[in-house]
């Protein structure tokens, strides 16, 4: 054998390696974020079993009396990671997750789990620009993770017979529970500042009457399929945004109305 061919061998050998340690680098990554969502989520339904979903309110003081009350189901959960501020679930689907808002870092949970420990994974969190409790349209950001996990399940809502099936969201805040009907389902992208287009993300620009209804009919332009389902203003979005891979910067998003 060759000196050249032995040193292309041990080369192929190191690459061969390092792909490995890489795969299972990711499989440890995603296996601890599974095991504490799905932790997070044993929680929830023990807590939810304890209180028979009773909503126990503990007496309040003057000073506490007008701040809005946790639902009991959310407390210990809160009491753990007090940046929580809501749980986000789809039925039959993989996404079933709390939703977070650092206060001091806006992306904090791209690479944080519930614990606050480094983990590629994230969570799934609510833009800077929102507020939950005042907010008209909520944006919701996830990572497409490629072990399914996070917002991956959305990019199935390309499909309009996936929609079909899953034309509901639930996402509860600490304080109320709520169920949402799909308006659309988009393909976009994250454009330049100076880009003189419909930018589905700039949620905090849309405020008035007006305003609202702009930014459902550029929704409605970019559908991938009518579900006939519209919104007007007053009625409060969720949206749902996660990488989409066709395009550059592309993104997929899911925009559904507060029944």
């Amino acid at each position: 054998m060759t000196k050249t061919k032995k040193v292309l061998i041990a080369f192929s050998v190191l690459l061969l390696v390092f792909a490995l340690a890489g795969l299972a680098r990711n499989l440890i990554r995603d296996y601890q974020a599974q095991k504490q969502i799905d932790e997070l989520t044993r929680q929830l339904e023990q807590t939810r079993s304890d209180t028979g979903g009773e909503v126990q309110i503990p007496p309040l003081s003057i000073k506490q009396a007008s701040k809005p009350v946790i639902l009991p189901e959310y407390r210990e959960l809160y009491e753990r990671n007090s940046d929580m501020i809501g749980w986000l679930t789809i039925d039959n689907t993989r996404i079933d997750y709390p939703v977070m808002q650092n206060p001091q870092d806006a992306e904090y949970y791209l690479d944080h789990d519930f614990d606050k420990k480094e983990n590629q994974n994230g969570l799934p969190f609510l833009d800077a620009q929102n507020r939950i409790e005042e907010s008209d349209i909520l944006l919701l950001h996830g990572h497409n993770m490629k072990s399914g996990l996070m917002f991956a399940d959305l990019l199935n809502y390309k499909k309009e017979s996936y929609y079909k099936e899953h034309s509901t969201i639930q996402f509860n805040t600490l304080y109320e529970k709520a169920e949402y009907e799909i308006v659309a389902v988009i393909l976009s992208e994250v454009y330049r500042k100076s880009d003189d287009v419909f930018k589905y993300y700039q949620v905090e620009k849309v405020g008035t009457p007006d305003e609202f209804a702009s930014y459902v009919e550029n929704i409605k332009k970019l559908a991938l399929y009518d579900t006939g389902v519209t919104a007007q203003y007053g009625d409060r979005l969720i949206v749902l945004s996660t990488c989409e891979y066709s395009s550059e910067n592309g993104r997929l998003a899911v925009v559904a109305r507060m029944r």
